[in-house]
């Protein structure tokens, strides 16, 4: 997780009781999530493409799942298939939040925690933008004929040609429950519409 996240709740994980305040919130942002996907699916809300394939790896709970070093293995196979791939990312944690490349010598503070880990193990562009589609058109601009996208499940305005949900193959889905109650972004079989599920051998912090 980057080091700017908060720690994650303990009863998302252990199985204690959830607070009355997060249990009813739950609903809301469940709610909320369900309505953001209608607008999607209806039109309402535009999708946004870039002439490459994009692939995205993500997770459905909150926090570490071992995507970054999915996403570095990734890249490093579609380099070696003769593949330019570009990572998109937001760059979660970092105070600066203007549109930038980083570089393996770019600041965690201005390009984030796993966005610089990408740029110091992988011999690719690294583009971090809140706007995703931005951050997209830059890489192909700069020359990349793919675009992977580090943790960017659930940011459905990025038209997609492979999902690929990464599980904590120790904490899964926790509680089962949605955010806040417990870890869940999007209700759990949103993870049977991705491409591939990949499970990790307990990559991710504990609690």
């Amino acid at each position: 997780m980057s080091r700017g996240a908060p720690k994650t709740p303990s009863w998302w994980f252990d199985g204690g009781p959830v607070p009355r305040p997060a249990r009813l919130l739950a609903p809301v942002y469940a709610g909320a999530i369900a309505l953001r996907q209608r607008l999607f699916r209806w039109g309402l809300l535009r999708k946004e493409s870039v002439p490459v394939p994009v692939i995205v790896v993500g997770n459905l709970a909150a926090g570490g799942a071992g995507k970054t070093p999915l996403t570095l293995a990734l890249v490093e196979r579609l380099r070696q298939a003769g593949w330019r791939p570009g990572v998109a990312s937001r760059g979660y944690g970092r105070a600066d939040t203007a549109p930038r490349w980083v570089l393996p010598e770019t600041p965690v503070e201005q390009g984030g925690d796993e966005p610089v880990l990408i740029a110091r193990r992988a011999a690719v562009p690294v583009r971090v933008d809140r706007n995703r589609v931005a951050a997209a058109r830059a890489l192909v601009e700069a020359g990349c004929d793919v675009v992977v996208c580090d943790d960017g499940l659930q940011h459905y305005r990025l038209e997609r040609d492979v999902e690929i949900e990464v599980i904590d193959g120790a904490r899964r889905y926790g509680n089962g429950r949605m955010l806040p109650a417990g870890p869940l972004r999007e209700p759990a079989e949103r993870g049977r519409r991705c491409d591939f599920r990949v499970v990790t051998l307990a990559m991710a912090a504990p609690p």
